[in-house]
């Protein structure tokens, strides 16, 4: 399912070309800035050069200290945590709910110490995380919000877009996403408190952002900082898929609804589970087989040209993840053992 607009992309690639200034945070840098914070009502919005970015970007705003803990789900993307480790943080695995694949709420609670300074929210194939009980335990214990809305472009919790309700949202535009650049990502900053020193950061650590707003009339070294944007190349081409992103988002429920009725009479195994408080995008579709069928199960879909995988190792499990925790998480256990993801 293409997931970009081809002639248009084009038409704005030429025309970056054509103005010989290819670095980010150029006009079209600015475009996608201003789509995210209006269509997606966010305070601010940080172009990045992939999700892994935007969560590091993230992790350099809280101030984090070394044997600073956060809490995220096992199963996930090796990205999130590598953000935190770097800083020398301890990464504390909780297990997913059986359901909607998302991190339960109640061993998250279990699993907070004095040491805790973030929560990860990881909203698994865009369908969204229980938010409202899981900001309210953080609040009580003055814990960061982080959801990792990588697969949750335009998915909801309620009516509000996933990324937008912690206090950072990270979003990724990998090519294996529903709307692509290739590769890309943005952070939202929804905690105000934050923005001042994000304009600073995202910009390498230099305060270029108020010289280039007329504040000031040079601009130099201020703090810590990446080069996080992205070239402008990058952002014509994401801003092209922005501009058709809800109509191709409906496309894909569409596809995603029809294969849900085909393979719920194959039966073969539980469906996903969309709770009433989440309105999913689609991004992936799969089944959980029986544990000990799911190799089964795949060779058969692939027999009949149906190319089904499974999806993440657990990170607990991993070779790397073995050497710096020891967790026993059993719902995550057995849904990486069960899960067939099914291509759209």
């Amino acid at each position: 399912m293409e997931n970009y607009n081809k002639d248009t992309a084009l038409k704005y690639i030429k025309s970056v070309l054509d103005s010989g200034s290819l670095s980010g945070n150029g006009i079209y840098t600015k475009k996608c800035h201003k789509w995210f914070e209006k269509n997606l009502n966010c305070n601010k919005a940080f172009l990045t050069n992939s999700c892994t970015s935007a969560i590091e970007l993230a992790a350099i705003l809280m101030d984090l200290q070394p044997d600073d803990e956060i809490i995220m789900p096992s199963f996930s993307f090796v990205s999130v945590a590598n953000a935190f480790l770097v800083h020398k943080c301890k990464i504390v695995f909780v297990d997913i709910k059986a359901s909607t694949l998302c991190i339960d709420e109640n061993e998250f609670k279990k699993a907070i110490t004095k040491k805790t300074k973030a929560v990860v929210l990881v909203h698994y194939a865009g369908v969204s995380c229980d938010i409202d009980k899981i900001v309210k335990i953080a609040k009580k214990n003055n814990i960061i919000v982080i959801e990792d809305a990588a697969q949750g472009f335009l998915a909801k919790y309620k009516d509000r877009y996933l990324g937008t309700i912690g206090d950072f949202g990270a979003i990724s535009f990998h090519d294996t996403k529903n709307i692509t650049c290739g590769e890309g990502g943005v952070l939202l900053v929804n905690n105000k408190n934050y923005i001042a020193r994000a304009d600073i950061v995202w910009e390498k650590g230099t305060n270029r952002q108020e010289f280039l707003r007329g504040e000031i009339d040079k601009y130099s070294w201020v703090d810590i900082g990446l080069s996080f944007p992205p070239s402008e190349i990058t952002a014509a081409f994401l801003y092209s898929s922005l501009q058709i992103a809800k109509k191709l988002t409906k496309k894909r429920l569409t596809r995603w609804n029809a294969l849900y009725k085909k393979y719920d009479k194959l039966g073969m195994g539980m469906m996903p589970f969309i709770p009433k408080y989440s309105i999913h995008n689609g991004h992936i579709f799969y089944i959980i087989a029986p544990r000990t069928e799911r190799d089964t199960v795949i060779s058969l879909l692939r027999e009949l040209y149906v190319n089904a995988t499974f999806h993440f190792v657990p990170l607990h499990s991993s070779k790397f993840g073995r050497t710096i925790c020891d967790y026993d998480l059993p719902v995550t256990d057995l849904i990486s053992e069960s899960l067939v993801r099914i291509p759209l």
